[in-house]
């Protein structure tokens, strides 16, 4: 990535944040990021949803409010019917609607293999910024979605589970992190991440590295989706997954009694996850009573940060 040295640009790649920051005035800055995938469940309605999910979520874990999107569309043209793309195209603004923002056009080519997604612009006051980057020693990490979507979306594919036991997966994609960038706004937090691609401890690596600091995960603290576990066990595991595992293997130390299913588990390759935050001690219970005001899908204090090297993470 080009080094961008403007005092307007206050978040960059450089951090491997969420989004990207530019400052317009003195109490505006925009927030903007960019989101698609190929299709990870069989209805596209749903398909469009998640994916909207996904692409807004990275404007709330900045501590920002969606004001547009616009849609990335690549679609088979001469294999699937537009039928299909419009129930897509309507999924991700039913989402759009939902965070209150605007759909006000996007790009589509011919493409082989269907992909959707969006970008997206959002706001945020300069100095209400949430980075990845200001988590401190004795913070405690709250994680506001259970996790398990890569291995349940793989279990799908290979006919492990039916539409009805991934519905709970699907219910927790599709539910935007409004309410836990509301939360975590109202109380004041250090630092916040949202879970995706890279899977919960892959995101806490790329957090911690950025603030200069290490953790403690607690492993039966973490909240899975229903079936999760079962389908893991079973080998239900995305290559994403498999690789994030090997990634890690110099930064995270697992205690003797966490099981391959649970460190597969917490390796998982997220779809439109929830957000994890870093949360001063004496705010913690504040957080949490805040997290299940707001109706978000958990609350769940999962660990803590602690001093030690950049990005090592210790679960027990």
């Amino acid at each position: 990535m080009p080094v961008a040295t403007d005092p307007r640009i206050l978040v960059d790649a450089a951090t491997r944040d969420d989004a990207a920051v530019f400052r317009l005035t003195a109490d505006r800055a925009i927030v903007a990021t960019v989101d698609f995938f190929t299709p990870i469940v069989d209805d596209p309605y749903d398909f469009g949803r998640i994916a909207a999910a996904n692409a807004f979520s990275d404007v709330y874990a900045m501590g920002g409010t969606p004001l547009l999107a616009l849609n990335l569309v690549g679609w088979p043209r001469d294999t699937l019917p537009y039928e299909l793309l419009g129930e897509v195209l309507r999924g991700g603004g039913d989402v759009a609607r939902a965070a209150g923002a605007f759909v006000l056009g996007g790009h589509s080519i011919d493409d082989p293999e269907p992909k959707y997604g969006m970008a997206v612009v959002g706001e945020v006051h300069p100095d209400r910024i949430t980075t990845n980057a200001g988590a401190r020693p004795g913070d405690a990490l709250v994680l506001t979605k259970p996790i398990g979507t890569g291995v349940l979306t793989t279990a799908l594919k290979r006919d492990l589970v039916s539409e009805a036991e991934l519905a709970p997966a699907v219910a927790a994609m599709t539910t935007l992190n409004a309410a836990a960038a509301r939360a975590m706004l109202a109380v004041g937090v250090h630092a916040a991440t949202d879970v995706t691609g890279f899977g919960l401890l892959g995101h806490l690596h790329s957090l911690l590295e950025a603030s200069g600091a290490a953790a403690e995960v607690t492993a039966q603290a973490v909240p899975l989706l229903p079936h999760a576990r079962d389908m893991a066990a079973r080998g239900a595991v995305p290559g994403g997954t498999q690789r994030n595992l090997t990634s890690l293997a110099d930064a995270v130390s697992f205690a003797v009694g966490v099981e391959e299913t649970t460190r597969v588990l917490l390796c998982d390759a997220q779809t439109s996850g929830g957000l994890l935050i870093a949360v001063p001690p004496d705010k913690t219970e504040a957080l949490v009573t805040a997290l299940a005001r707001e109706q978000a899908p958990a609350a769940a204090v999962i660990g803590r940060v602690v001093a030690g090297p950049p990005g090592r993470v210790a679960v027990g």
